[in-house]
């Protein structure tokens, strides 16, 4: 059996790879199974992982979810972690269920590879654990993401890890050139990997208005029918009509925090290409900021939180496919096949079984 540690910082795209990557080495008759040690969660209401849900509707697995996704923590854990008995043996056991019968388990890093060291949960010791190579997911907002890269990627060699390479995932447009033509070079000189560069794709990458609502909660106002539009910007409206609308302008698919009682910057707002409007304070707005809403089909939240709360809160959004979304799922899919190398994938993965069986036989 083989194991793939797919890992990287929040907003990688750990979890849409690990799907793309099951999709296709099912179609070369694997049988492939998923497991994410250490979900996270930033809310006291959520009990259950929704890349576990996606996978498990995905792959058919029968194992039931809190197996595939054994143990759920929060940024604060030390303050109740007695309360939690022995994860490491619970993660254990657990991956020993969802590994039985299947020839390769992809295993879905926490939202960083750090993430529960303290207790030897993290990506390193798990993947010493499971005997797991390691794929790393790097982002491309700026050149310290890189760094970043060949941080985690110099630590993975220096503690003896299997790391297969590196794969930038939703790269904007605007930057496709650097990643191209600076970022790899510089981890190839390094003498890392780079297995794969793949553009930015809304649909696989960009938020909704429906998850920045399961995040914030609140009330909607207006508009609960269209949650499903796009997210690409949040602007907040801290500043005049003519200011906001110079920025409103330069954007699309546009989120807008403002408190309730601007109605004079939400009406001009709801004019430009905005997606949402998310009024904060608690403050119920004027009517006819509601109006106008409910004609051009714009969602409107209110929420109790300040404003600066409540941008700290969105900045943890990120898209999550649901198992009813086909046309992301098909997308995730044809994101590996055009790409990623991911027949050097199965190489490097193939070789280390050979290696493995070789030092068993030996061994005996």
């Amino acid at each position: 059996m083989k194991n793939l540690y797919i890992t990287g910082t929040a907003g990688s795209a750990k979890t849409i790879m690990a799907l793309g990557l099951a999709l296709k080495f099912k179609e070369e008759g694997m049988r492939v199974s998923y497991f994410k040690p250490v979900g996270i969660t930033t809310s006291t209401s959520v009990t259950e992982d929704d890349d576990g849900i996606l996978m498990k509707e995905v792959l058919g697995m029968k194992q039931p979810l809190d197996t595939i996704v054994p143990f759920i923590t929060s940024p604060f854990y030390l303050t109740k972690f007695r309360q939690f008995g022995n994860p490491e043996d619970r993660i254990v056991s657990a991956f020993e269920d969802v590994s039985k019968d299947a020839d390769l388990v992809l295993i879905d890093g926490a939202i960083f590879p750090h993430a529960m060291a303290s207790k030897n949960l993290d990506v390193i010791s798990l993947s010493k654990q499971f005997n797991a190579s390691i794929l790393y997911m790097v982002k491309s907002e700026n050149d310290f993401n890189l760094d970043q890269a060949i941080f985690f990627n110099r630590h993975f060699k220096c503690q003896g890890i299997d790391l297969i390479g590196n794969v930038f995932y939703n790269v904007p447009r605007q930057v496709l050139g650097k990643v191209e033509g600076i970022y790899k070079k510089i981890l190839k000189h390094n003498g890392f990997q780079v297995l794969g560069v793949v553009p930015q794709q809304t649909e696989l990458t960009v938020p909704t208005a429906e998850e920045f609502y399961q995040k914030l909660g609140g009330e909607i106002l207006t508009g609960e029918g269209k949650l499903n539009k796009p997210i690409e910007d949040v602007i907040v409206g801290a500043m005049s009509v003519e200011s906001a609308l110079s920025y409103l302008h330069r954007s699309s698919n546009t989120a807008v925090v403002i408190g309730g009682d601007r109605a004079d910057l939400a009406l001009a707002a709801l004019e430009i290409n905005v997606n949402l409007l998310i009024l904060t304070g608690g403050l119920y707005p004027n009517i006819k900021v509601l109006a106008r809403a409910e004609e051009k089909g714009i969602p409107v939240i209110l929420v109790h939180y300040d404003t600066f709360t409540t941008v700290e809160r969105m900045t943890t959004v990120s898209n999550r496919i649901k198992p009813e979304n086909k046309s992301a799922i098909k997308a995730a899919l044809e994101s590996i096949n055009e790409y990623v190398d991911w027949k050097y994938i199965i190489e490097k993965l193939d070789q280390k079984q050979v290696v493995k069986n070789e030092n068993t036989d030996s061994q005996r």
